[in-house]
């Protein structure tokens, strides 16, 4: 099978097959296609909108037997910051394994940051491959993935398919990662960001609420989106009716005040068990006064 599901708007990295209708820088700069992708990959790779079931079986009816994988973020946080909806990741378990298909969720973004089982914790969703990143090296560059064991006996040497790198397995890398993670399991760290994240969001509405700005506010966790944009936004076209003028405004009228927020509508925020009770206070008066301002 050589046939690749993913959603529009998610980011998976530099893989060819992938950078198709992808997120992240790619779509700040306005080019979520990139040059140099032969044609043949692209051929292979059926880019959905998110959150659409319908489309999802579709490609399946369609494409029967040739696909061999769908890859997502389940909480997309590339193209901002929005949400699976009512049983849409248990859609696609089942037919993922309907068909003979696997599941990889992309938790480079929400791997033990939205909760120390991912994403896939709090949905209860159980995917065939998860790739992980970021938050794992306590600062340092790393990735890893894993999965089922029968398909991770498919590496070398056991297997055939080969896999390696030159900082795989990093010392360096490998002990900063455990060290954070022990210090968020000896903190309870996740408990503490979801109130830091409380607090934050009930700041941000507060500013909404009085101002006169059409704007939508996504949380989950420590993770954070202000679209400048009506609700609902649950995919990448939704998103991208964001006012980008109106975020610039607001992004700069922050920044002269002191508050650095990502400059990109299509940026996801973060909290950080750094930040105080009283950063964030003061993060929601200066939306307030920023809002006010456009």
């Amino acid at each position: 099978r050589d046939k690749i599901v993913k959603f529009d708007g998610c980011y998976h990295g530099h893989v060819d097959a992938l950078l198709v209708r992808s997120g992240s820088g790619a779509l700040t700069h306005g080019r979520p296609d990139s040059a140099g992708v032969p044609q043949g990959f692209v051929d292979l790779t059926i880019s959905l909108p998110f959150n659409d079931v319908d489309l999802v079986r579709k490609a399946f009816r369609e494409n029967k037997n040739e696909i061999a994988a769908v890859i997502l973020e389940p909480i997309p946080a590339n193209a901002g910051l929005y949400f699976p909806g009512k049983d849409f990741l248990s859609i696609l378990r089942e037919e993922c394994t309907n068909h003979g298909a696997l599941l990889i969720f992309d938790e480079v973004m929400t791997g033990f940051r939205v909760a120390r089982g991912g994403a896939q914790e709090i949905y209860k969703i159980k995917p065939d491959l998860t790739a992980l990143g970021k938050v794992i090296g306590g600062g340092l560059p790393v990735g890893a993935f894993g999965g089922r064991a029968e398909i991770m006996d498919q590496l070398s040497p056991d297997g055939p398919v080969y896999q390696a790198g030159t900082l795989s397995g990093n010392p360096l890398a490998m002990a900063a990662g455990l060290a954070q993670l022990r210090e968020l399991e000896r903190t309870n760290g996740w408990k503490l960001l979801e109130e830091l994240g409380a607090q934050f969001e009930n700041g941000a509405r507060d500013a909404l609420g009085k101002s006169k700005v059409e704007a939508t506010f996504h949380r989950i966790g420590s993770m954070f989106c202000l679209f400048f944009a009506r609700s609902p936004i649950v995919d990448l076209a939704s998103a991208r009716r964001s006012d980008l003028k109106m975020f610039a405004k607001f992004f700069h009228a922050c920044l002269k005040r002191g508050i650095y927020f990502a400059p990109s509508q299509f940026e996801t925020g973060f909290i950080s068990t750094a930040h105080s009770v009283e950063q964030i206070e003061r993060t929601g008066e200066v939306m307030q006064e920023s809002l006010a301002s456009l």
